[in-house]
């Protein structure tokens, strides 16, 4: 067998049977990863060829198109090794769609977007979901949503920005508000202005807590180790809005939120003012299913929204949660069971997870 490049004896024996299993089971996913030659027929291919399966002892691996050409192999004509792969040309289609819906000040009806791209509405409308991880009309959706946040921010009336974003009803859109800006559009363009938060900053064994809470529920829960800091940031999220000292009811809420991080598995009814996306809400209920002392990955919470690829958008809701403890972002851990970033520090996620197993 050929050598593989860049890896020691045990990684490329490794490496090896990985590919191998892989050829096998014709995975797609290992496409351009490697590619494999087979002696008794002097081609080379990808993983996921549909050829007849060759013996092993024949198969040798290679790392790029042009190592199997310089060992003397040439490329299969099924599977065209040397060409953009199926998933390659699918996602340049469905890039191109996106640029279209981008471009569009409405979005385009799902026959025309299909026939730009020369597929049938429905093949277009599944391949879309698989590449891209949700419908057309969600992507259109998340797309105004981003415009709506940008528009907002950068000035001029509310009224312009709404319909500068797409929603061509400003009634439609204050009706569903919350689930966009998790505010009324005023309220968010002025930041927060109207809106009153009573906070307070207390003690755990994790450090500091800030907490802050509306008439509706916790709307803020920040970790740190300087209480000052934890104070700006809530200010810098809410610059306009009137920031109250707790009282001495809400020493009540505080503890409640304190005893979350000092006893998980303890049952606390905490009412929460959640604020974000209709997709951010949907994953951060997610977070909230994973039981106390378990862990779950971002994939398996894409899986668990419906949303198989959308891995990368989970991991920016994740990063986007207010709401720590609560909303258990530090229960999701990368595929291979690593800590990956936690806004309130890797430290902090290490041991409120280790926490939660022990108790």
């Amino acid at each position: 067998m050929q050598k593989l490049r860049n890896k020691s004896g045990v990684t490329r024996r490794r490496a090896a049977t990985d590919y191998w299993a892989a050829v096998r089971e014709r995975d797609s996913s290992f496409d351009g990863t490697f590619y494999y030659s087979v002696a008794t027929t002097g081609v080379y291919c990808r993983p996921s060829c549909a050829a007849r399966l060759a013996k092993r002892e024949n198969v040798a691996f290679h790392a790029s198109c042009a190592e199997a050409e310089a060992a003397g192999f040439r490329p299969c004509k099924r599977c065209k090794p040397n060409e953009p792969s199926l998933r390659e040309r699918n996602a340049a289609k469905i890039a191109h769609a996106c640029r279209i819906i981008e471009e569009a000040e409405e979005l385009p009806k799902l026959g025309a977007l299909a026939s730009a791209v020369g597929l049938s509405p429905h093949h277009f409308h599944r391949m879309f979901k698989s590449v891209a991880g949700v419908t057309p009309k969600a992507f259109a959706a998340a797309l105004r949503q981003r415009r709506l946040h940008e528009n907002l921010a950068s000035g001029g009336s509310v009224t312009e920005a709404i319909h500068a974003s797409g929603f061509n009803s400003a009634g439609r859109l204050y009706a569903k508000s919350k689930d966009y800006l998790g505010m009324t559009p005023t309220q968010f363009r002025s930041g927060g202005k109207g809106a009153t938060l009573r906070f307070a900053v207390g003690a755990c064994s994790l450090g500091s807590v800030l907490v802050a809470a509306s008439e509706k529920g916790v709307a803020a829960i920040f970790l740190g180790d300087d209480p000052d800091v934890l104070i700006t940031d809530l200010q810098r999220r809410f610059p306009r809005a009137t920031l109250v000292g707790g009282d001495k009811s809400f020493e009540d809420i505080m503890g409640k939120v304190v005893g979350l991080i000092e006893a998980p598995k303890r049952d606390v009814e905490l009412p929460l003012d959640v604020r974000g996306t209709a997709f951010q809400h949907q994953v951060w209920q997610a977070l909230r299913d994973i039981p106390p002392g378990t862990t779950a990955t971002y994939s398996e919470i894409a899986e668990r929204i419906g949303m198989p690829k959308a891995v990368r958008a989970v991991a920016a809701a994740c990063a986007a949660n207010k709401i720590a403890v609560a909303i258990p972002c530090h229960r999701v851990v990368r595929s291979d069971g690593a800590l990956s970033g936690y806004r309130w520090g890797v430290d902090r996620k290490r041991r409120l997870i280790a926490r939660e197993r022990e108790t």
